[in-house]
């Protein structure tokens, strides 16, 4: 683990230099650019028959990316210091006034996104002769309907949205993905054969999502109540990395979303505990600390995307398929954010065109893609995963570089 680990980093930090130097795109894009285009390299020259040891390169890269088990390290590590890291800066004031539109979005929305997505790819591949059952398109659709915070928290730095947009877009991202997950954990359950009655299901959704709402107000007001004792930026510094490592640890004990916990008490702490909790010393060093932590990990998680490539299974007819999925799961999204806004509108005045930035700038990423790898081995699992990593392939290289313009354009 220690060696994937160094080489990880060590690629980031190559890829990193490379992108700054030359290509000069925002940094989560061009990572993955260059990793994407490294993967596709080795699976070249492994075509062309390049041998290490007696074995072709692209086995050994293969073996390789096996090894770092992409969906354990995001969803059991990176994620819960990226969900942190992103809920602290957000505004609580500014979010609490789009509490009702953000709340909708990331949950009837989501909801709303996962039977739309799921029932339009179940007919869609069965007409391409693809033989899955209904429940699993169902699970694609939950898998592929959050928007990502980590892609989308990173691309917003760059696009210059409005206050209001912005505040919209984040936080949808860092909420839906909880409930995505909690959706994704109900349809897995139901997947794996066991009976599910409608109060079994709305029993486990509100453990999750409210279990874990509390949790993380409980956490975080803990930590809150040390901060405001001590004045030592190591201490209290010690103190959100415990919370963060700690809380996650304690929501998978207890059965609760670890994202949600998560979100919560980042915002509890970003708003209540750098502000009220903290000298402006210590709130300078917990900054400078989450920003480069955040950094970090995006760039390896970026990379991680593109070298997961290599141990896809591509076939013609799933690529055509993946490119047919992509105009569908835009329209359940702009379905999806189109009804809920032209409703809050009635009472509420929103920027120019925010259907189309909300639209557009609903990223997908790596949460997608551990999901996907989570599922039983299988001809479904290895379908999902390819519609899978194209749709977010397009989603943060073409709607990420290009959001900034749609944003400018629209308003």
């Amino acid at each position: 683990m220690l060696n994937i680990a160094a080489l990880l980093i060590t690629l980031s930090a190559l890829f990193s230099y490379l992108n700054y130097r030359y290509l000069k795109l925002p940094m989560t894009i061009g990572l993955m650019i260059i990793s994407l285009i490294f993967s596709l390299v080795l699976v070249a020259l492994g075509a062309m028959g390049f041998m290490i040891a007696g074995n072709s390169i692209e086995y050994y890269a293969k073996d390789i990316v096996q090894d770092m088990d992409f969906n354990y390290v995001l969803m059991q590590g990176m994620l819960s210091f990226l969900l942190f890291a992103g809920a602290l800066h957000i505004n609580l004031e500014a979010l609490a006034k789009k509490k009702w539109v953000i709340g909708i979005l990331a949950s009837v929305g989501v909801l709303c996104s996962t039977l739309l997505i799921g029932s339009c790819s179940y007919f869609l591949l069965q007409s391409l002769g693809f033989d899955i059952a209904y429940i699993y398109c169902l699970l694609f659709g939950a898998l592929i309907s959050p928007t990502d915070p980590i892609a989308v928290l990173g691309i917003l730095k760059t696009a210059k949205a409005p206050k209001s947009l912005e505040i919209k877009i984040a936080g949808e991202s860092l909420f839906n993905d909880g409930v995505g997950v909690v959706i994704f954990i109900v349809l897995m359950t139901m997947a794996t054969g066991k009976v599910m009655t409608s109060m079994d299901i709305v029993m486990l959704f509100l453990m999750e999502t409210l279990g874990g709402g509390l949790l993380g107000v409980t956490l975080g007001w803990m930590v809150f109540w040390m901060l405001k004792r001590v004045d030592d930026y190591t201490v209290e510094v010690l103190l959100t990395v415990a919370l963060v490592m700690g809380g996650y640890a304690l929501a998978t004990a207890l059965h609760v979303s670890g994202p949600i916990v998560m979100v919560v008490a980042g915002l509890l702490i970003g708003n209540h505990g750098r502000l009220l909790g903290m000298s402006k010393t210590t709130r300078q060093h917990l900054d400078m600390f989450w920003e480069l932590l955040d950094e970090i990990l995006n760039a390896v998680l970026f990379v991680m995307i593109g070298l997961e490539v290599i141990i896809l299974s591509f076939t013609s007819s799933a690529l055509f398929a993946a490119l047919l999925l992509i105009p569908i799961v835009l329209f359940a999204r702009l379905l999806c954010v189109a009804a809920p806004i032209k409703l809050f509108s009635l009472w509420e005045t929103y920027p120019r065109n925010t259907i189309r930035i909300l639209t557009w700038g609903g990223l997908r990423g790596g949460i997608s893609v551990a999901l996907a790898l989570s599922l039983p081995n299988g001809a479904e699992r290895d379908l999902i995963l390819v519609l899978t990593y194209i749709i977010v392939a397009f989603s943060i290289i073409v709607q990420g570089l290009s959001i900034g313009k749609v944003i400018q354009r629209s308003l």
